[in-house]
């Protein structure tokens, strides 16, 4: 059984707004899976749902965390889920730490409330992990306040805070968005480190496919709120058989290209997700489309490509 199984999800907002339109996919233990796309793709609520952290949206499918079911779950339930079974790397460290309160009393709070755990030991714990993360001087530092460090320390502290209950599945949300390219660097270093050490499912999500190409075993590519394309990492990112996926490779600067080459951009913008359009949601913008295909007026299947590697276009049909 995978450690995570997500199965029909869909998130819908007030106003008939669906932000996730039936989303399918699994991770397994020890596995990264990488979610890429536009901002508006869907990435995001993606997370919050897993979570079980919506509370003005409408979520239906299914969600299983080790064959726990998050969605319709009571909320004591999904709480001790939370940091215990599951935890999450937020966007902005700067604004998801509280500046109140010292780091030391925040990653304490969590090990405290799921092992009830004395003060003294929550604290050494907090040393530990701010130690396990690369942090100069841990128990110094623990009655630091999160402006007190950099940006690259305060994601530091996140995955702490993550990982202080020795959570199985970490789902990391733009770990590295706002950091230089040295610090991004140290920060997926961490993360694959933790991951070997105590045997992570770590969910990265993020825009950026450099990212995805060095740490993950999988990639979903998401567009509109639905899923484009999904497989092992190096078919998709060699063999992308979804538009879309090709448009978002094509924008990347290549190290064995022309320099003088220009990039080339995907035309147009995402579509509203109060009126999507009919048939497949990309076809607004797909260069590849034909007139001989119902790009148009069907929305595609999920088809094979290869073993393990699926897509959702018409042309992968229609080229066989």
């Amino acid at each position: 059984m995978s450690l995570l199984e997500v199965s029909g999800l869909r998130v819908t907002f007030p106003g008939d707004v669906c932000a996730v339109d039936g989303l399918s996919f699994t991770l397994e233990r020890g596995k990264t899976l990488g979610i890429v796309g536009e901002s508006g793709s869907g990435k995001s609520v993606t997370s919050l749902a897993i979570m079980g952290l919506h509370r003005d949206a409408t979520v239906s499918g299914s969600i299983r965390v080790d064959g726990i079911q998050v969605v319709g779950a009571p909320q004591d339930q999904v709480r001790r889920l939370r940091g215990r079974r599951m935890a999450m790397i937020f966007q902005d460290p700067l604004s998801s730490l509280h500046p109140a309160y010292t780091v030391g009393e925040q990653i304490a709070e969590a090990y405290r409330l799921h092992f009830g755990a004395s003060r003294k030991a929550a604290r050494v714990r907090a040393a530990d992990m701010l130690a396990q993360v690369g942090i100069p001087e841990p128990r110094r530092r623990l009655a630091d306040y999160p402006h007190q460090f950099s940006g690259g320390m305060r994601q530091r502290v996140m995955i702490a805070m993550a990982l202080a209950c020795e959570p199985e599945l970490l789902i990391a949300d733009e770990p590295t968005t706002a950091l230089d390219v040295t610090v991004q660097a140290q920060i997926l270093e961490l993360i694959a480190r933790l991951q070997q050490e105590i045997g992570l499912a770590v969910l990265m999500i993020t825009h950026d496919l450099g990212v995805v190409a060095r740490i993950a075993d999988e990639v979903l590519i998401m567009y509109a709120g639905a899923a484009a394309e999904q497989g092992p990492a190096i078919p998709v990112f060699t063999r992308a058989q979804h538009p879309y996926t090709r448009g978002l490779l094509n924008c990347l600067p290549r190290l064995d290209g022309d320099a003088q080459s220009p990039l080339i951009p995907i035309q147009g913008s995402p579509p509203s997700l109060l009126n999507p359009p009919a048939g497949c949601r990309f076809h607004p913008r797909c260069t590849e489309r034909t007139s001989e295909l119902p790009c148009a007026t069907e929305r595609p299947a999920w088809r094979i490509a290869s073993r393990g590697h699926h897509a959702a276009c018409h042309l992968l049909e229609a080229n066989r």
